[in-house]
């Protein structure tokens, strides 16, 4: 009797967990996105908002929260009702800044619930046309000569440009002075304006730039040449061997969220990813499949990798 009554229990259960997950959404779905308008998270999140819309048959209204690396917006989303109308969008920052800010208003594991990863894309050193620095070896030769005079931007602290910039330091053995933003639309502004000598920029963010010559590439983040940008070698060919930092995106929701909602997103996510892969594509993005499990043990693993890189560079959090 007693083996019937908990099957029957988990039947009971999982009716009513596919019943909410059907439910759902009733109204709006508010998505938080960490960075502002024009940045490449912001980028590659409306286009998967707007998918997510259409597959919803409800609104996904994107909410832009800029500010300290992403940690404002993942901070409201953490402190949000847990049933699936607010969702977080992300970068690799969301890894990245347990080692950089010492009071997170969350805990970046306990206070969300993984639900997958969105895309990843390499960024781009680029610098002021009227630059003299041709090459990214050009760029480590003045940091070398000049120490702590070499400007270069980042979309925040704690922001995956950042690590980029932060790696490149560490790899490179430069002491090269950064400068912090909100987002990669205000920093590429100052390149463009010759205020900073160069960003690390996404991609997405700085392609449409780099095509129309405001802004010159010189080398790619990633073990291999992007495929849009074919002429710009990557750092690791150019400069330093074995050189590799990725960009990449992801969602979550507040802890306590429902599982058969986090379910149904996650398989709506992985759908707009495949409906969404040549217009990712074309900007310079590269597909990421997980379930949400999978997600869960790659983001742990990444705050423990970032950990020790920012450790190595000497980097604590503030």
């Amino acid at each position: 009797m007693k083996r019937t009554g908990v099957l029957l229990m988990m039947l009971f259960m999982g009716s009513a967990g596919l019943a909410c997950a059907q439910a759902w959404p009733a109204r709006p779905v508010r998505v938080i996105i960490a960075f502002p308008p024009g940045s490449a998270v912001d980028i590659v999140g409306r286009l998967f908002a707007t998918r997510l819309a259409e597959a919803w048959a409800q609104p996904a209204v994107v909410d832009n929260r800029a500010g300290a690396g992403g940690s404002i917006a993942a901070g409201l989303a953490a402190r949000s009702a847990p049933d699936g109308y607010t969702l977080l969008l992300h970068s690799s920052g969301h890894a990245v800044n347990p080692s950089i800010y010492a009071k997170l208003p969350y805990d970046p594991v306990k206070s969300f619930v993984e639900i997958g990863p969105l895309a990843q894309q390499p960024n781009v050193l680029v610098v002021n046309p009227a630059s003299p620095w041709r090459t990214v070896a050009d760029v480590i030769k003045a940091a070398r000569s000049k120490p702590g005079q070499v400007t270069i931007a980042s979309a925040g602290v704690g922001s995956g440009t950042h690590l980029n910039l932060e790696k490149f330091k560490f790899d490179g053995k430069l002491d090269v002075n950064h400068v912090p933003y909100k987002g990669s639309s205000e920093a590429l502004v100052d390149v463009m304006g010759g205020r900073v000598d160069g960003f690390f920029s996404p991609i997405s963010a700085g392609l449409e730039h780099i095509r129309s010559g405001k802004v010159r590439a010189l080398a790619a983040s990633t073990a291999k040449r992007s495929s849009l940008l074919p002429d710009v070698p990557s750092i690791a060919e150019a400069a330093l061997p074995g050189f590799q930092s990725a960009l990449w995106f992801g969602m979550w929701a507040p802890a306590g969220t429902p599982a058969p909602i986090v379910e149904r997103i996650a398989t709506d996510l992985r759908r707009a990813g495949v409906d969404l892969r040549e217009k990712l594509a074309a900007l310079g993005n590269e597909p990421m499949e997980m379930t949400p499990a999978q997600f869960a043990a790659f983001v742990r693993e990444e705050i423990e990798t970032y950990a020790v890189l920012l450790r190595a560079a000497g980097i604590k959090p503030q």
